[in-house]
């Protein structure tokens, strides 16, 4: 239905490890909101996040992304930033080859030259600063470093939807707040859906068009 808000989440119910994590959570994101979930640690912000990529089964309840009741069918246009990302530290991918393998045009990345896969990168890759790191290892990026380079990541195949858990993760203070001003420009400039989980009120209130409280319900 074309009335249908990007996200859509009705009666949602999940247990992890035999708890109750979402009790009959339902909540709707219209198109273009940037919506703030905060709560407490173990309040199911992750969990909720993962429920809608499909990540976690759900034991009942329907989650509706751009009308889509089957999930993968939507995946294609959902950008996804993690709260962390374990890396190997033995990982030689450069920061090129990571961002190359999420574009269609350079997913072939092993046979083109550098400056070639460069002039495939949209703006965005400049936006947030990943133009630098390019020809460094993904293994040894800072924690800012790499938070960076997994917004760009999520971006790269232009999608309707972002969904962000806590992508401040490992940033420290000063650099928090730069952070979110650039997610805010990037979903003002892009007309993105967001659901950024985050643990900062008194930064997101700024930001967000809702902020929603979650604690299993």
């Amino acid at each position: 239905c074309s009335a249908d808000p990007p996200i859509h989440i009705r009666g949602l119910n999940v247990a992890l490890g035999g708890r109750r994590v979402l009790n009959d959570v339902s909540l709707d994101v219209p198109a273009g909101a940037l919506v703030a979930l905060i709560g407490p640690n173990g309040a199911g912000k992750t969990t909720l996040l993962r429920s809608m990529l499909g990540l976690i089964p759900v034991e009942s309840g329907e989650i509706r992304l751009l009308g889509q009741t089957e999930v993968r069918q939507a995946l294609p246009r959902v950008g996804y930033v993690p709260q962390r990302l374990a890396l190997d530290a033995g990982l030689a991918m450069s920061v090129r080859e990571f961002l190359a393998l999420r574009c269609n045009t350079t997913r072939n990345w092993f046979w083109r030259r550098s400056a070639s896969i460069d002039a495939q990168f949209p703006p965005v890759v400049r936006e947030l600063g990943v133009e630098a790191l390019l020809e460094k290892p993904v293994s040894g990026l800072s924690g800012g470093q790499l938070q960076r380079v997994l917004i760009a990541f999520s971006l790269l195949p232009d999608p309707e939807i972002l969904l962000l858990d806590e992508p401040t993760e490992g940033v420290d203070a000063p650099g928090e707040r730069t952070f979110y001003e650039i997610i805010s420009d990037i979903h003002r400039s892009r007309s993105l859906t967001c659901v950024l989980v985050s643990h900062d009120l008194s930064v997101v209130h700024q930001h967000a068009t809702w902020v929603v409280a979650l604690n299993g319900r």
